[in-house]
């Protein structure tokens, strides 16, 4: 998986630059602003964090060089992002982990999405016959579910730990106390949401001068109220957030909102439980690519992606290239059809996973490309399993936070963790923000046809998310890649894009991450990415029908690649990581 001169010459000639203004997705999913920043290739023998801010990476480099699992480092790392980052997630969200335990060379997946209360009804988005508008339904208490993340890492850690609990907060709680400077990322958020964030006191109160606009780049920011929740979940273990104060404080935020009051009690919060999954796997040029099972939709649209992409020589065109991304393009089409018909809770709907993934039915699909004009609008399938659906119509904003790890013991651990839109709810509680998790629930329960969608909101279920953190395996087994992004329903095209680049073009991990981005939905719209020499394919692509955006479109990779022959270190470092030069993560191992 390394780069060639003649790749990196491909890498080179295909990036422009930064993308840098603010411009709108489509009208229902805004694209947040993205900063550039170039990133280099970063090289480590024993272990290796990589994740969205610098002060999570040296959390968990730190927890890892006293000797901590790569489990809790990310716990570590996913503190100290609820203090840094608490636009994208925290211990007030949910998360999907995937471990791989290097002794016993086996995956786990970890599933602590947010659950709808048990109060909740599948019209509870519904004003007048119509749902509620994006925003109208996110701000205030009636998008908050139960927060999972916390019960999630405590279920993984008795499993995976090697540290004690309390050890691996302490890095976020004394940072919180001690203050960090608000970084450019965090306030250029922060001027793009002011005018939302005003109207919240506690959240304003803590992000925002008297003015309302955003406290000074650089400027010391403390969280003592974080500090004091951290300490006590340190000390009395998971069920210190899910009952007592916290949980009390959570409850009384969400239900007594003055606008939008919602649903939440007590008792969802004691009930909460994650659950134990089974990751899923596809092939992909001889490697196995595994990532979690619905109700992500995540790695089945990405596992469906690649099966489409394995009918073409992919690897014969250009990065970047009108064919590349015509052909790409296309199959996120199919994909993501197939996503918004049949993906949900399997608990509570029958999800046709095996005929999403059969291969017969993958190469079916690929026989609807045309390579010289689009599809446009989407059909989706016919899968063996699949019951008659209608078509969700929930928006996937791009918020999240990924984070890679490999420790010294082999043990790895790939996380996708979020709150949802940025700031989640606009809910700030004991120094933390609440997701707005329950409008990634289809705000229509059914559609025009009256099928019911079989991503509707339903009492303790779990919405349907596109988070997509996965392992690459080679054909002995081996773990040849750890990656993930945040974005939204985009998360899927830039998890391809960064496993076509590694696996296809033969790129290093951050040449893949830097590969400009671009895809297509369920729309005839193909988006590409501003600043990028992707702006000057409008012409070729719409000569194949294809409708172009070129609008700033903000992933988040983090990503490690085993670098070197089994059993022997390469010149430069056993591990290789990259991390996304639109936000400001990096890459980072002990030695």
């Amino acid at each position: 998986m390394r780069i060639t001169p003649l790749a990196l010459a491909v890498v080179l000639a295909t990036l422009a630059g930064p993308a840098t203004h603010v411009s709108a997705q489509t009208a229902s999913q805004p694209e947040f602003p993205s900063g550039w920043t170039p990133k280099t290739t970063q090289y480590a023998n024993r272990d290796m964090v990589a994740a969205a801010n610098p002060l999570a990476v040296e959390a968990g480099v730190t927890i890892l060089r006293r000797g901590g699992s790569a489990l809790d480092a990310a716990i570590a790392v996913q503190m100290m992002l609820t203090l840094v980052e608490p636009q994208s997630s925290g211990i007030g969200g949910g998360a999907f982990l995937l471990h791989y335990d290097g002794k016993g060379r086996k995956l786990v997946g970890y599933d602590g999405r947010e659950t709808a209360p048990a109060a909740a009804t599948p019209d509870q988005f519904m004003k007048l016959g119509k749902p509620l508008a994006f925003m109208d339904a996110v701000t205030g208490g009636l998008s908050v579910g139960t927060p999972g993340v916390i019960s999630m890492m405590a279920m993984a850690h008795a499993k995976h730990g090697k540290l004690p609990w309390a050890a691996l907060f302490q890095p976020a709680i004394e940072l919180a106390e001690k203050g960090f400077p608000l970084s450019p990322r965090l306030h250029t958020m922060l001027g793009f949401m002011a005018q939302r964030l005003c109207t919240e006191k506690a959240v304003a109160a803590h992000y925002l001068k008297p003015d309302c606009t955003p406290k000074d780049q650089g400027s010391l920011l403390k969280n003592p109220e974080l500090a004091a929740t951290l300490r006590t979940i340190a000390k009395g273990g998971a069920q210190a957030f899910y009952r007592g104060p916290i949980a009390e404080a959570i409850v009384n935020a969400v239900r007594s909102h003055p606008t939008n009051p919602g649903r939440l009690t007590l008792e969802d919060l004691a009930g909460y439980t994650p659950k134990v999954r089974e990751p899923i796997c596809g092939p992909y040029r001889g490697l196995r690519i595994c990532g979690m099972p619905p109700e992500s939709s995540g790695t089945v649209a990405v596992l469906q992606t690649l099966g489409i992409l394995e009918h073409f020589d992919v690897a014969k065109l250009a990065p970047s290239s009108l064919d590349a991304v015509h052909l790409i393009s296309e199959a996120y089409r199919l994909a993501y059809a197939d996503r918004q018909k049949f993906i949900g809770d399997p608990d509570f709907v029958s999800v046709p996973v095996t005929g999403l993934l059969d291969a017969g039915y993958l190469k079916q699909r690929s026989s609807l490309i045309n390579m010289e004009r689009s599809m446009g609008v989407p059909v989706a399938g016919a899968p063996a399993g699949a019951e008659p659906r209608g078509l969700d119509d929930s928006p996937s904003l791009p918020s999240t936070s990924h984070v890679s790890i490999v420790d010294r013991d082999g043990n790895m651990v790939a996380m996708t963790t979020t709150i949802e839109n940025g700031f989640g709810s606009l809910q700030m509680v004991k120094g933390f923000i609440l997701n707005n998790q329950l409008t990634d629930f289809s705000l229509s329960p059914t559609d025009a046809e009256g099928r019911p969608v079989a991503n509707r909101v339903e009492p303790g279920k779990r919405p349907r998310s596109s988070m997509a953190p996965s392992f690459v395996f080679n054909a002995s087994g081996d773990v040849e890649a750890v990656v993930g992004s945040p974005g939204g329903g985009n998360i899927i095209q830039y998890v391809v894009k960064t496993l076509v680049g590694l696996v296809d073009w033969k790129l290093d991990i951050q040449a893949a991450i830097d590969l400009p981005n671009f895809g297509a939905q369920t729309s005839a719209t193909t988006e590409v990415e501003k600043g990028t020499v992707l702006s000057g394919l409008q012409a070729g692509l719409a000569a194949r029908g294809h409708t172009v955006a070129v609008v700033d479109i903000n992933s988040g990779l983090q990503g490690i690649v085993f670098n070197g022959k089994r059993g022997k270190a390469p010149g430069k470092g056993k591990w290789a990581g990259g991390a996304d030069p639109r936000r400001e993560g990096t890459a980072k191992g002990t030695r």
